[in-house]
């Protein structure tokens, strides 16, 4: 079934645990695609370039299918898996979060770093604002003056507000419908005689 809303973070947080001497930096961020993910990660390997470990794990997309962890060294899954473990318990996408280790000293063991890795995720999602976001996509109508009535009708039953509006020699309306909405609105659009629209970009 198709989607459009999803949960995702606001911005960044950051969040941390201690174990045995080793400290364990999480940084989640707010992206969008795979490419940013991966700039986010180089930027954090520079920042703290000193750390043993820098694991990560994101997902984006709507529907959750694009993901990818990394152990950066540590055992197998110790790390990048409980990551992104923790972004799905929270049932979040279009996020990624890093966790640098600075090693002190201590072999914390396979449980150990399963712990660690999660309880700074955790620390880091709690700290981050979690936003529901929608998915729409836009149009711009142009229609003459004595259409008015009919389109504020439609856009009024199917809740629409205009993100802008035009009038010159006739009128401009750029809307943005739910993604799911968005084939049966364009049929109650074609239904408007005189009516001319068009798919537009994102602002």
């Amino acid at each position: 079934m198709e989607r459009d809303e999803f949960l995702t973070i606001e911005g960044t947080s950051e969040g941390i645990y201690k174990e045995k001497g080793s400290k364990f930096l999480a940084f989640a961020f707010a992206v969008e695609t795979e490419e940013e993910a991966k700039n986010r990660v180089d930027e954090l390997k520079n920042r703290y370039h000193d750390a043993r470990h820098h694991c990560y794990a994101y997902m984006v997309g709507v529907e959750m299918d694009v993901y990818r962890m990394n152990d950066d060294g540590e055992p197998s899954s110790t790390a990048g898996k409980p990551i992104l473990g923790q972004i799905r318990s929270h049932n979040l996408t279009n996020i990624l979060v890093v966790v640098a280790r600075y090693f002190g000293g201590t072999l914390l063991g396979t449980s150990g770093l399963i712990r660690a890795y999660k309880s700074a995720t955790a620390d880091a999602l709690k700290n981050a604002k979690i936003i529901k976001q929608t998915i729409r996509v836009f149009y711009q109508l142009h229609f003459e003056y004595q259409l008015m009535s009919q389109v504020e009708k439609l856009l009024h039953e199917w809740e629409i507000r205009p993100d802008e509006k035009s009038f010159g020699g006739n009128c401009m309306y750029r809307i943005g419908i739910r993604k799911t909405q968005e084939q049966k609105m364009v049929e109650h659009l074609k239904q408007i005689p005189g009516l001319e629209f068009s798919k537009t970009s994102d602002p």
